[in-house]
């Protein structure tokens, strides 16, 4: 039986060596394969002058609204500053245990916090919040272990303290339902 693929469409630029190792991480993780794509959706209508910030929300239903109905699940690759309505920014945000989500590299740069740039670490950042928001995706909630990928993550030190990866007892939940994909 072929699995269905996750797509992870990139909106605007991404280093395709980057992508790949996303997507790596998303087989790994997930038990699926992973597709590349690419858009070029026009983001002025999700822009709100006042915040002068891009609204997830709206982003986040327009690709639900989008996206491709033979992929099992899609992530939506963004390098602008997202909020809801309830918070200041996000670094991502999903439909629970729903088909889409999105992830921001935006407030992931070290020079947002007036830190020296390193690609390395932006990577390993935008790595844990495209897997988290997957997680959510397939039904797992915020871990309160401090290590796994699942623990909300509020400030750029929260990402930073923990792994790329599922701990076990998250891991056992998305494999105990991965005969229902």
């Amino acid at each position: 039986m072929n699995k269905r693929s996750i797509l992870l469409i990139s909106h605007g630029h991404f280093d395709n060596n980057s992508l790949e190792i996303i997507a790596d991480d998303i087989t790994h993780e997930f038990l699926h394969p992973v597709e590349l794509g690419e858009s070029h959706l026009d983001l002025n209508e999700y822009y709100d002058p006042t915040r002068r910030q891009y609204d997830g929300n709206k982003l986040l239903k327009f690709l639900d609204s989008v996206s491709k109905p033979n992929s099992l699940k899609t992530i939506g690759l963004f390098g602008v500053d997202l909020f809801i309505p309830i918070l200041t920014y996000i670094f991502g945000q999903a439909i629970f245990n729903g088909r889409t989500g999105i992830a921001s590299i935006y407030r992931l740069k070290n020079e947002q916090y007036g830190l020296i740039k390193d690609d390395d670490l932006l990577l390993d950042r935008f790595r844990k919040v495209v897997i988290h928001e997957l997680g959510h995706t397939f039904g797992l909630v915020h871990c309160y272990v401090p290590s796994c990928v699942m623990r909300s993550s509020t400030y750029i030190e929260d990402i930073d303290q923990k792994k790329i990866f599922l701990c076990n007892k998250c891991r056992t939940q998305v494999e105990s339902s991965s005969h229902i994909y």
